[in-house]
């Protein structure tokens, strides 16, 4: 099957656990249709560039699939429906990269770069 990645903003005002409930149900959607989460960090709120729906800042998540296009088209639907997400970006990967994404890396740099103070 194709494999994506996608990246959600969910409103600012959930809470962590919510925010991540979210992952949890969306990857839910992904299995009843035949699909199969491989991955999911949860990357905190941020700063947004810009305000969307008038919200300066967002809980970020980050997930890898392995799911049909079907499976990705009809999980993008329920994104877009549910009133709790901003806003999605899918992108098809030929693979998936081994260990923690680009900005989960930062984290762990910034936390060694304390240590070493």
């Amino acid at each position: 099957m194709p494999l994506y990645e996608h990246v959600m903003i969910a409103r600012q005002d959930l809470s962590n656990s919510q925010a991540e409930g979210l992952v949890e149900h969306f990857g839910a959607v992904l299995a009843d249709n035949e699909g199969k989460l491989v991955d999911s960090e949860y990357w905190g709120v941020k700063t947004m560039a810009y305000k969307i729906n008038k919200n300066r800042k967002g809980h970020y998540a980050f997930l890898r699939t392995d799911a049909s296009a079907a499976a990705v088209q009809e999980m993008e639907r329920l994104m877009r429906l549910h009133d709790d997400v901003m806003r999605v970006l899918t992108i098809k990967v030929d693979e998936h990269a081994e260990g923690p994404s680009v900005q989960m890396q930062k984290r762990d740099e910034r936390d060694t770069r304390r240590e070493r103070r």
